[in-house]
């Protein structure tokens, strides 16, 4: 092989080992996991990609990290489950067909080729065979099976609710397809509409899914912050306020403001409104309330929303007794700021201290008083003289033992509203009889090929024969639910469904007993809150249905950082393909035109910006493994990476040297080797430490460094080789790097491997074992750094003199120095050494 990366032979040769390789891993079924083992298992995955017809560099990160742990498991001897699949429904499928008169299914099995191809090409060990796609009628079958057991059990339930409809094009619109106020598609101004729409009763686990955060250790705690957050758990008194002959319950989170309550307020929705007898101006009132329903006035809004909202209300007529003071009469209102799928749906206004409630007085011109001067309760009977927090536990211990309120605790989690109007989704499994009302469906109710998309309606709902059907029970005329399941439905189990894809059941009982939990899930922070929260939902659902052992899905979670690329613009603003762009100097021009072109920083990859690297180029020009090695060696996995071709052309040069040295040893100099014991020497006991800290580093997900260390190493070996060392110690050294790498460049390390003349593939072979015992006799590891940020390691021996370790320290700074800035070098014995530079 030749030393020029452009040299095409070159970058040929290496595409064709990463080709040979994925055969001979594909045909011997390497990776293929079954749940009949006696083996420790490890299931580790990464979140299955929605086929939107290309993999890019997000994918490619997410995979890599993902594949290297799976890689590294199965070789310390676990049984690994390593699947992968296709999130295939879902909205742009259905834009596609609207825009491309191709129908939703084609488009999305067409990328699903394309996109298997890509990942094919990257050599990641997923066991193809556990392959499965959400849009297939064999997948979603099981989860209307599913869904009809939780109707039977009441956690599926239908309500009318708020939706985006646009008038237009009658359609409901997504939150997303809304844009400042109008329908994406049609510029229509979007109504406000009520629907009866399917949901499941989330909020009766909140409890359970707030609280069981604190057993997932493995979890970023950040993660487990924005989930509760989401949740989001008050605590506080459920007060009843005597009402005509029963009572009407208030939530409030600061109950030793009662004696200062000016009112209490209702959602306009309450059911003690239908008990009610309404004036015109009323019924008006709750006509507008209901016409412009909020999106949630609670801890949703911004201090500016609350700024900007009016708070109106209306007196209906009636009082409320005020609960410790019966002589006293609240006005009984319906505010526009109180929502019924909150707490009680009703509030108590202290207008003194809220600047909300004192919005409403005002309005309604309600007297009010204070109750609180500087933390200190005033007006407020036996409780004046107390501080806040001391009148809020002593009225709680009084009301409760009275009995005229009880302890509560209530959630900012709503209930999943699971219903969509458009055709690429899981048919709900519903039938509406006008006799036998709400009935399950006969299974499976698959999606009909033959729908128009004119981009008009719901075309199932314009459907003329599929919605017509007879009636399960009484056989008369009846029609199916057109509205189909939100997409997050698909991801919540189908982890539970790689265990065994085949199964004729929901779930293979005895294979999830096995697999489950997922001992390391691997996706974006994008997906932190509602993809994650309802795949626990759903877990504890199926555990209670029995078919899961568990109630937590995901053991451990590492979600990766987003990848950065610059984006480019021509002179009238245009984005540009980076491929489309060279540089030249200090300056960019565009490939074709050679007009200049500018860089506009570094941002998240996306489409619209067009800075994206295109995934068959990169293959082409630097094979898998290159790709990998570099994706892996920026940044931490969960930190943000910055994508740059210098950085590829550094991992290429790597593995072009890794490779040469393996040209180095002949086959006599393989034979003498392996016939005689390895001596005690440095780079012996480099290659032992080098094992168990890349490990260790895997095993912390600190990939970037395992990486580094490998490199560092891999520079050791080669002055040992120039100083003349030994080939048996080379070679002790070099296979153990080798087999350490092959996690992250699995291709190239098989093909070195067996160049050694060894027999075991590496995908088969065990993790190294090295020698403690050396490595606590010879020397230990310091941290180098600059003004205190560490940028390497090294392994020192124990006699090593002090000028030494500075000199070694100073070479391998030497490209992070600048010269004439070093003030001093500080040196904590067998820990740091520290290299200060003057900030001139």
């Amino acid at each position: 092989m030749t030393n020029h990366l452009s040299n095409n032979n070159y970058s040929r040769a290496f595409l064709e080992i990463e080709k040979k390789w994925q055969k001979i891993w594909n045909e011997q079924k390497v990776f293929r996991a079954t749940h009949e083992s006696s083996m420790p298992k490890y299931y580790v995955l990464e979140m299955l990609p929605y086929p939107s017809g290309k993999i890019h560099a997000g994918h490619l990160r997410n995979y890599s990290i993902g594949d290297v742990i799976a890689r590294f498991m199965r070789a310390k001897g676990f049984n690994v489950l390593h699947p992968m699949g296709w999130d295939a429904f879902g909205l742009p499928a259905e834009n596609a067909a609207i825009k491309n008169g191709q129908h939703p299914a084609q488009w999305t099995y067409d990328n699903i080729v394309v996109m298997r191809r890509q990942i094919m090409a990257l050599g990641f060990s997923y066991d193809w065979s556990k392959e499965l796609a959400t849009c297939d009628p064999e997948y979603y079958v099981h989860e209307q099976k599913f869904f009809l057991e939780l109707y039977e059990r009441g956690i599926a339930y239908q309500k009318e609710s708020p939706v985006n409809w646009d008038p237009v094009d009658q359609t409901v619109l997504a939150n997303e397809q809304v844009v400042n106020g109008r329908g994406w598609r049609s510029g229509a101004l979007v109504e406000k509409k009520y629907l009866k729409q399917w949901f499941l009763k989330i909020t009766n686990y909140a409890d359970e899914l707030l609280r069981e955060l604190d057993k997932l250790p493995r979890w970023p705690e950040h993660i487990k912050l924005m989930q509760q957050k989401w949740i989001g758990a008050s605590d506080g008194l459920l007060i009843y306020f005597p009402f005509q002959n029963s009572q009407i319950e208030v939530f409030s989170t600061k109950p030793e403001t009662l004696f200062g309550a000016a009112f209490v307020a209702l959602a306009h929705n309450h059911p003690v409104l239908q008990q009610l007898t309404l004036s015109p101006q009323v019924q008006s009132f709750i006509e507008e309330c209901r016409a412009n329903e909020l999106r949630g006035f609670d801890a949703d809004f911004d201090q500016h929303d609350k700024q900007q909202f009016e708070q109106k209300g209306v007196y209906l007529g009636y009082d409320v007794t005020h609960p410790l003071d019966k002589e006293r009469k609240l006005p009984l209102l319906v505010a526009n700021f109180v929502l019924m799928d909150y707490a009680s749906g009703a509030v108590f206004g202290c207008p003194a201290h809220d600047a909300r409630d004192e919005g409403l007085a005002n309005y309604l011109k309600i007297p009010f008083k204070p109750v609180i001067d500087n933390e200190t309760m005033i007006n407020s009977e036996f409780l004046d003289g107390m501080r806040c927090q001391q009148a809020r536990t002593h009225i709680a211990d009084v009301m409760i033992q009275q009995g005229s309120a009880k302890a509560k605790t209530y959630y900012k989690l709503r209930d999943w509203g699971v219903s969509r109007q458009r055709y690429w989704g899981c048919p709900i499994p519903i039938i509406y009889c006008k006799d036998c009302n709400v009935v399950p469906a006969q299974l499976p109710v698959v999606l009909p090929s033959d729908v128009k998309f004119d981009g008009t309606g719901n075309p199932l709902d314009h459907h003329p024969t599929w919605k017509h059907v007879a009636c399960p029970e009484c056989g008369k005329d009846s029609v199916r639910e057109t509205d189909t399941l939100d997409t997050f439905f698909e991801s919540s189990w189908y982890f539970t469904r790689y265990c065994d894809p085949n199964s004729i059941n929901v779930v293979n009982r005895e294979a999830n007993k096995y697999w489950l939990g997922v001992d390391q899930y691997i996706g974006g922070v994008e997906h932190a809150i509602l993809h994650l929260l309802y795949a626990r939902f759903f877990t504890k659902l199926m555990q209670e249905e029995g078919y899961l052992d568990v109630r937590e899905p995901f053991s451990g979670l590492l979600t990766q950082g987003m990848v950065l690329h610059p984006i480019y613009q021509d002179a009238d603003g245009e984005f540009l393909f980076p491929e489309e762009v060279v540089k030249k100097g200090d300056k960019f021009y565009h490939a074709t035109t050679g007009k200049e072109v500018f860089s506009g920083g570094i941002e998240k990859m996306s489409k619209s910006k067009k800075n994206l690297v295109d995934l068959d180029s990169l293959l082409a020009n630097y094979g898998a493994d290159v790709s990998r090695l570099f994706i892996l060696s920026d940044n931490p996995p969960e930190k943000e990476m910055h994508w740059c071709n210098a950085g590829l052309d550094s991992c290429a040069k790597f593995i072009q040297k890794l490779t040469l040295f393996a040209s180095s040893f002949s086959e006599t100099d393989l034979q003498s080797a392996r016939s005689q014991s390895i001596p005690k020497h440095k780079i012996a006991v480099a290659a032992h430490r080098l094992v168990k800290e890349i490990g260790e580093e895997i095993q912390s997900h600190k990939l970037n460094r395992a990486i580094a260390k490998c490199r560092q190493f891999f520079n050791a070996l080669l002055e040992a080789q120039q100083q003349g060392v030994d080939k048996s110690i080379l070679l002790f050294g070099y296979e153990r790097l080798t087999r350490v790498l092959n996690p992250f460049i699995p291709h190239i390390t098989e093909e070195l491997w067996c160049s050694l003349g060894n027999d075991r593939m590496l995908a088969l072979s065990s993790w190294p074992e090295y020698n403690q015992e050396l490595l606590s006799e010879d020397g230990y590891n310091m941290a180098l750094q600059i003004n205190g940020k560490l940028r390497a390691t090294h392994y020192f021996m124990n006699d090593d003199e002090e000028e030494l370790i500075k000199a070694k320290a100073m070479e391998l700074l030497a490209k992070h120095l600048v010269e004439g800035r070093v003030q001093r070098v500080i040196i904590v014995p067998k820990k740091i050494v520290n290299v200060v530079l003057s900030s001139e």
